[in-house]
């Protein structure tokens, strides 16, 4: 098989993965492609924790015609049994001669599927499209190679940086485009954190709600993702609409765990009193939570930035002028220009009639913050 063949194997198999996009956390998304002389005997993906893995799903598609085939899977097949067995072993027993990985597993239990398919006699041959296949699962790799998920903040501020008035009025900054595409992110995380400032003010809901995502009504039940409240004094009361199915809620707070009906309760206080972020997101990734993305007012976003918690922003640029007086869209004590926080901006575009900015704080990557 040439480099080229190859490479157009694993481009297909990474576009199969992109399928289970919004169902197959807190697992990778992963594709697989089945080829035998030169034809496509068997194609698959991940669907959702708990089904049959990528590599199984197209073993079962190519059926007898995966002997002697070359198997294309954009994540290191894995080696460990889980809630269901290695796909490594399925790779062997199916009579596969040679296997390429887009990228090596980063998970310390799972790895491992490259020397066994070695040990079996199997030819493999890794990474091709490297970077295309870690863009799949960017959380997955950071939570697991630092414990903690990957963190995306959410603004949306006027052309002048504002993003409520004084009053706290802040609906509607963005447009309806801008806000169906906050649907689409809250989709793609596996929760979303919040402040209680935010939830008294505007008794949001947090869930998940556009039904364009091509999910039907029950897979946009099961995924939707959990809301987390930062509430260091545990205000939170009984009633407000974030307390609400579906989906589950989390309070974080520096107080002594007490009952909230609707939620859970976890006391995570730093040495100021305050809900400590960093153990939020520990937390977090020891329950498996690999893509969070955080929807708060000024305060909260800019306590985020401040630690260096965000892995990326998103900012909604709206085409109005909200004043001086308006409150920031990010509350950051910065006082002489060499405190300033550098920003690279990846992508640039607009959104109805509003334009999406995201951006790296002080230019790094996801996995180096």
């Amino acid at each position: 098989m040439t480099a080229a063949a190859d490479t157009g194997y694993m481009a297909r198999a990474i576009q199969l993965a992109k399928k289970g996009w919004y169902t197959a956390r807190p697992n990778p998304r992963v594709g697989c492609v089945i080829v035998r002389a030169g034809e496509v005997v068997g194609e698959g993906w991940h669907h959702r924790a708990g089904g049959p893995h990528a590599e199984v799903v197209a073993l079962n598609d190519a059926g007898s015609d995966a002997r002697g085939a070359t198997a294309y899977v954009s994540l290191e097949p894995c080696n460990h049994h889980g809630r269901t067995p290695p796909c490594a072993d399925a790779l062997i027993a199916a009579g596969v001669v040679r296997v390429v990985y887009g990228l090596a597993d980063p998970h310390r239990i799972a790895s491992g599927g490259i020397g066994k398919l070695e040990m079996a006699g199997i030819t493999v041959e890794g990474p091709v499209l490297e970077s295309e296949a870690r863009a799949l699962n960017l959380g997955f790799v950071k939570r697991c190679q630092t414990g903690m998920p990957r963190v995306t903040l959410k603004l949306a501020a006027s052309i002048d940086g504002r993003s409520a008035m004084a009053s706290g009025e802040s609906q509607w900054i963005t447009g309806p485009a801008a806000r169906r595409d906050v649907q689409r992110l809250r989709a793609e995380n596996a929760a979303i954190i919040t402040g209680i400032g935010t939830v008294l003010e505007d008794n949001p809901s947090l869930n998940v709600r556009q039904a364009q995502l091509g999910l039907s009504v029950d897979e946009l039940a099961e995924m939707q993702p959990l809301r987390v409240i930062v509430d260091s004094e545990l205000r939170t009361t009984e009633g407000l609409n974030i307390l609400e199915p579906p989906g589950d809620v989390l309070i974080a707070t520096a107080q002594r765990e007490s009952g909230v009906k609707g939620a859970e309760v976890c006391s995570l206080p730093n040495e100021n009193g305050k809900v400590d972020l960093q153990a939020l997101l520990l937390e977090l990734g020891r329950r498996e939570y690999s893509d969070v993305f955080v929807e708060a007012g000024g305060k909260l976003a800019g306590v985020f930035l401040e630690q260096g918690l965000v892995d990326e922003l998103i900012i909604y640029m709206a085409p109005k002028l909200l004043g001086s007086d308006a409150m920031p869209m990010a509350v950051l004590p910065f006082s002489a220009m060499s405190e300033a926080l550098a920003l690279e901006i990846t992508d640039i575009r607009a959104v109805g009639n509003d334009w999406r900015i995201t951006a790296t704080p002080g230019g790094k990557t996801c996995l180096q913050a």
